[in-house]
């Protein structure tokens, strides 16, 4: 198995700075796990690094996608798969950094996407099925064969659970069905999973409020101007960081409104992306706010991690 190395957490908790700062110390290589840093257009909603802040550290699966383009679970585990191998072939390390929890989690549990094919007469059927009966009717359809999934789901989560029929209709097993047998097949990663958070929540959305007036600061709205007369609702478009500000270019609202909406939102996702990974007991917590200096707690962690190889 290959080992590697994962950080994880919410938005704004320096998850970048210290995934370069790993990569630097151990010999590695960033693998993205970010759906929004995926796409080109947005660098600075997406807080995607620069290349300043890649320090030479090689980056993948950043900022290759046009903003319509739709990209799945899938098609992204494939991709990073691809990617920890050909790592792993170069006698580095694959340091995976994100925040996108199925991401994440659908790399660590193996889960089985090849044989997942898109029917897209299917999903546009789908799609007009759940624009027709809603989001609660499609779920209690969804609870008859898979009521896991179903559980699992808001009603107001089109995607995932048209894809939840989707993948049922294809393949004749249910998400979870999948899910199960890929953890009972031998995973190709050995994972060290590291996750950064704080004691005091109130100092993770400090931090958000200072990213989003230091994004603003540094062209946010150009930026997210230059995709309000083109969206669709597709790919990036559904991005937190410029769909808050179209309500400004709108005119419906201020731009101070727009702002707090704006932080508003981020923090809400913050809160969403911690009750994730809060329920993986796979995750090594490290306290960005904690007297203990985090670089050092990581790298004692990777050192036994990376030592164990040789026991």
């Amino acid at each position: 198995m290959i080992k590697a190395i994962f950080i994880v957490g919410p938005t704004a908790s320096g998850k970048t700075a210290l995934s370069i700062n790993i990569a630097k110390k151990f010999g590695g290589e960033i693998i993205s796990a970010d759906s929004m840093q995926l796409y080109r257009g947005i660098h600075i909603a997406s807080a995607a690094p620069d290349a300043e802040e890649k320090c030479g550290i090689p980056h993948h699966l950043l900022e290759f996608l046009e903003l319509d383009e739709e990209y799945s679970v899938a098609d992204y585990v494939i991709k990073a798969r691809r990617c920890i191998t050909e790592i792993n072939s170069r006698g580095k390390i694959p340091v995976i950094v994100g925040g996108t929890g199925l991401y994440i989690s659908s790399l660590l549990d193996n889960t089985e996407f090849s044989e997942q094919k898109t029917d897209f007469l299917l999903r546009e059927e789908l799609e007009k099925r759940f624009d027709s009966i809603g989001g609660e009717k499609m779920l209690e359809e969804l609870r008859e064969f898979d009521p896991t999934s179903a559980a699992r789901l808001h009603p107001n989560n089109r995607r995932r659970i048209i894809r939840a029929f989707e993948v049922y209709r294809i393949s004749g097993k249910t998400i979870t069905e999948q899910n199960e047998l890929s953890h009972q097949n031998k995973g190709f990663i050995e994972p060290l999973v590291i996750g950064i958070t704080y004691n005091d929540r109130e100092k993770l959305y400090d931090r958000i409020n200072r990213r989003v007036d230091i994004m603003l600061n540094n062209g946010l709205l150009e930026e997210a101007r230059t995709t309000f007369a083109d969206t669709n609702g597709k790919g990036a478009f559904q991005a937190i960081g410029h769909k808050e500000l179209y309500g400004y270019f709108s005119g419906e609202k201020t731009l101070e409104e727009a702002t707090e909406l704006l932080k508003q939102q981020t923090r809400r996702y913050a809160k969403r992306q911690l009750t994730w990974f809060r329920r993986d007991d796979r995750i090594n917590w490290l306290y960005a706010d904690s007297c203990d200096d985090i670089n050092e707690n990581a790298f004692k962690l990777i050192n036994e991690f990376l030592k164990e190889e040789n026991r």
